[in-house]
């Protein structure tokens, strides 16, 4: 079933071209050697605001009509889609609202606030924070720009495949992180509708992995959103999903889940090998290649979707404790 397609994609790609940075493909020695095939980083962790949702969040709010721009726009987030969609509105000149969760690191909630969105903080989970989202629609008339679900900002974050592809054409496997399926999904059909002999394999947590389990159970699930050292992947997919589910379900070749100390160890290697400071969410890819979870046959790409981690909790896992790593600093006041 395709729903956002290659065209729709490369028109993204077009929109956005002057807005977003094209991100490195940088070649991983250690990486290399450990794989036994050539790997390769898409380091999203260096676009403008610190991770991939900048695409998806430009792309959607270039594409809606002035009127939407001008009533405000909203949405909910685990942080960095906010901080790409604040970012998208400051450029057009318009209001924003970003709802999150308690869960949300502090560190996340207050670079959203920094480039001038309006923050509203509900409950204690992304689904939470979508009630308020859907309020503000329907009581203010705000535009809502989803975080993962919606057809213009799964075709933005599809434009990182595009330039995966442009750069390395004899690409067999593309390790991406997974959670709502915006990135994964656009990734995938970008890749694969160039390099149809490609993998895409999504990257999750084991805790709280919605759309690992909603995969499993061939439908839309409910899933428990908990504390965890990739916190952008967290949150639920929604039991009305309209896009994401089904491109992940037939785009996806496998997922493969991970401890939090796995995740710890792939935001210690970025640092200590690549010299890349990598959010939880972002070292996933790298984590799965270290725990030997991946079956790598040939040239791979890691995508490394971020680095907007809270800077004492990154020192305190660099620092090698174990008993530090899991422990998140406790939800936002």
């Amino acid at each position: 079933m395709i729903l956002v397609g290659p065209d729709r994609i490369a028109e993204a790609q077009a929109r956005i071209a002057d807005r977003v940075r094209r991100t490195p493909l940088e070649s991983s020695p250690s990486l290399s050697a450990l794989s036994g095939a050539p790997v390769r980083l898409k380091l999203e962790s260096h676009q403008l605001t610190g991770s991939f949702k900048l695409r998806g969040a430009t792309n959607a709010v270039l594409s809606l009509s002035e009127e939407a721009r001008q009533r405000g726009l909203v949405t909910a987030s685990t942080g960095n889609h906010g901080r790409a969609l604040a970012h998208a509105a400051k450029a057009e000149g318009v209001r924003a609202v970003v709802c999150m969760s308690a869960l949300v690191p502090a560190n996340k909630v207050e670079a959203v606030r920094a480039l001038g969105a309006e923050i509203r903080i509900i409950g204690r989970s992304q689904d939470d924070a979508q009630e308020e989202v859907e309020r503000l629609v329907r009581q203010e008339g705000l535009a809502a720009v989803p975080p993962f679900d919606h057809a213009d900002v799964i075709a933005g974050q599809g434009t990182i495949g595009l330039e995966i592809a442009e750069a390395q054409p004899d690409t067999e496997l593309v390790l991406v992180p997974l959670s709502g399926g915006g990135l994964a999904a656009g990734v995938a059909m970008a890749v694969k509708s160039r390099l149809p002999h490609a993998r895409v394999i999504g990257v999750s947590m084991a805790r709280g992995a919605a759309m690992s389990e909603s995969l499993r159970a061939g439908r839309p699930v409910l899933v428990e959103e908990v504390e965890t050292l990739a916190d952008s992947l967290g949150g639920g997919i929604g039991l009305e999903n309209r896009y994401t589910f089904a491109m992940c379900r037939d785009l996806i070749d496998d997922v493969v889940l991970l401890s939090e100390e796995e995740i710890a160890e792939g935001i210690r290697h970025a640092f200590a090998a690549e010299g890349e400071t990598v959010e939880g969410a972002g070292a996933v890819g790298i984590a799965a290649l270290l725990a030997g979870k991946v079956d790598v046959k040939g040239p791979t790409v890691v995508v490394v979707s971020g680095r907007n981690i809270d800077e004492a909790l990154h020192r305190r896992i660099v620092s090698g404790g174990a008993d530090e790593t899991v422990s998140l600093g406790g939800p936002n006041p």
